[in-house]
């Protein structure tokens, strides 16, 4: 029998890197639902997604995402849409009988103050830091959906919380891309202007975990094959960067000579909030434990 893995998401900056990797390691067929064929935030089409793929394992990393900016605009359809995606995959996967739901969170779920370092059993101390709650709540109910169904049914479905991601693929859009995006075209345009500077608003004294997307996409197959508990596990890269630090770093590395210029006022690359340390020993596929991870950028 052929083993199905259904991917949502995996046409995306992340799930690209998943789909790759179980492609790669011959893992049956992968099936990754098009959001023109399948929209998961209706129920009839979850429904037939998954009558159409009879799936084994599912991966969900499908969400409505964006920037600072992006959050702020739309806090209600972000919500909405992530959470309508994530209890309608869970439960058409429970009543498909699948095997095992991989739900892919966020560490936008952390409460906003709290208490350094913390782990995943921090997670439920505090409200989130109010410009991402709404999608970090969202995404925060797939774990006490996840840990109801195990409960009651027995239903075999984990959740990952990975921290801020980058690497190839991602989203340069400077009104809705994350930190180290908005950097890098950031520093292209001033390079192309000739402009001595780069303007960064803001601190710059927030500090973030950045793990580098290939990893990440690692991590999740790991946990897909090894992890059997409903309780959260971080992945993050086990450092840390100032903001203006890794601005420091983007602007030598793609603008020669450049100079960063921190100003405060208008929307910052990322907010002031505690920088909390994650990490309970679990998963990392670079090294022996999750490391750390603030909240988002």
């Amino acid at each position: 029998m052929t083993r199905r893995v259904l991917v949502t998401g995996g046409a995306g900056f992340f799930g690209s890197f998943i789909v790759e990797r179980l492609k790669a390691s011959g893992t049956g067929e992968v099936i990754v639902p098009r959001s023109r064929d399948y929209d998961l935030v209706d129920g009839a089409a979850v429904r037939r997604l998954y009558a159409d793929a009879r799936p084994h394992l599912v991966i969900h990393l499908a969400a409505t995402v964006g920037g600072i900016g992006a959050n702020q605009r739309h806090p209600g359809e972000f919500f909405y849409k992530n959470l309508m995606m994530g209890a309608q995959m869970m439960e058409e996967g429970r009543r498909h009988g699948v095997e095992k739901f991989v739900a892919v969170g966020t560490v936008c779920s952390y409460p906003k103050h709290t208490f350094v370092p913390f782990s995943e059993d921090d997670l439920w101390n505090g409200y989130p830091e109010e410009t991402n709650a709404p999608y970090g709540l969202a995404k925060k109910m797939l774990i006490v959906q996840s840990q109801a169904y195990r409960e009651e049914y027995g239903f075999n479905a984990i959740n990952l919380l990975p921290t801020n991601l980058y690497g190839p693929r991602d989203n340069f859009d400077l009104e809705t891309s994350h930190v180290i995006p908005a950097l890098i075209r950031k520093c292209l345009e001033a390079k192309r202007a000739h402009a001595p500077t780069v303007t960064c608003w803001g601190t710059g004294k927030p500090s973030r975990d950045f793990l580098y997307v290939e990893d990440a996409a690692e991590a999740v197959l790991l946990a897909a094959e090894r992890h059997t508990d409903s309780a959260p596990v971080n992945l993050g890269s086990g450092s840390e960067i100032s903001m203006r630090d890794l601005a420091g770093v983007v602007v030598e590395e793609r603008l020669e000579g450049g100079q960063v210029l921190v100003q405060r006022g208008r929307r910052p690359l990322a907010s002031d909030g505690p920088n909390p340390a994650l990490g309970r020993e679990r998963l990392s596929p670079r090294h022996d434990r999750t490391g750390t991870t603030p909240p988002c950028a």
